[in-house]
């Protein structure tokens, strides 16, 4: 939450964010939450590259014709073992401090919609008590730091495409639609990982840590085995081809922990709310953080 001059006397009115309120919503955001972000970029941000029936793009406090709070959701329909399952992500939340007493609003507006699980992959702080009042469970988020200058260096027989015409014409199946999804996704970087019939796609976002842009954040794999096998593969791309110096790997997504590396003690937490999902079936597709780039 961030601070603010507007009048308090004034009532506050709660309200979903539709297409049209896209505009005022981005200006917001980039006002009062991340400058880094622009307009533009918070704009399209907001509006997902996938195709989803949503309801809204998550909720609103106005007071007149001033934007005065914000709670962003991004949607999606997953497919499980148990069948087609609704994921209400949610995502981007700033309330100016003068209106603070009614943060909770939003979030209570957003769990209030039947039919949803719901994930919060970046709860701030003071919102994390909030969420474990409301009935969210933490995902275990053990992760390893590599530096990858170091880790870069090993064998492997398995071949690192990054084109995406190539990424396209070697995957096949959900994998492919996964690509075909999140590319024009602001924080999503594709690769993918190639060991003769085998191959392993892998998306990573870049992240700031102590508010130097030097890292990057795996968010998906889909076969473990073989990146543990040719993950240096995927550091060395990293290095040379991005300037990043360190990755950031959730244990839950890779399995091993690559060597050498940290392990870290403090780490980001991850929440989500389901009656019907178990923690393994959480995953980060879909969600803010393969669209904002912060």
């Amino acid at each position: 939450m961030t601070s603010g001059t507007y009048a308090s006397s004034s009532a506050v009115r709660l309200q979903p964010i539709t297409r049209s309120d896209v505009p005022r919503v981005a200006r917001f955001l980039h006002q009062h939450l991340n400058e880094r972000i622009s307009v533009k970029n918070w704009t399209d941000a907001i509006i997902p590259p996938w195709q989803v029936e949503a309801p809204n793009h998550g909720y609103m406090l106005t007071v007149g014709d001033n934007t005065v709070g914000v709670q962003l959701a991004f949607y999606s329909e997953r497919r499980t073992q148990q069948g087609p399952v609704r994921i209400c992500n949610v995502a981007a939340f700033c309330v100016v401090q003068v209106y603070r007493a009614h943060s909770v609003r939003l979030l209570r507006a957003i769990l209030a919609q039947p039919g949803y699980s719901f994930t919060d992959l970046s709860p701030s702080g003071n919102v994390r008590p909030l969420n474990l009042r409301l009935g969210f469970e933490k995902l275990d988020t053990s992760t390893a730091l590599v530096f990858n200058m170091v880790s870069m260096i090993g064998p492997s027989r398995a071949r690192l495409i990054s084109k995406p015409s190539e990424i396209a014409a070697t995957l096949r199946g959900s994998d492919l639609q996964v690509f075909h999804d999140h590319r024009p996704a602001q924080a999503a970087h594709q690769l993918v990982l190639v060991k003769g019939e085998r191959y392993c796609h892998v998306i990573f976002r870049r992240d700031r840590r102590k508010n130097l842009p030097l890292f990057a954040t795996i968010l998906h794999v889909s076969d473990p085995a073989l990146f543990v096998e040719a993950q240096a593969q995927v550091f060395r791309y990293l290095l040379l081809h991005l300037g990043i110096l360190f990755s950031l790997l959730e244990l839950r997504l890779v399995g091993d922990r690559p060597k050498p590396s940290l392990l870290l003690r403090g780490h980001r937490p991850k929440m989500f709310l389901s009656d019907t999902l178990r923690p393994q079936a959480i995953d980060y597709l879909y969600s803010e953080l393969t669209c904002v780039a912060w």
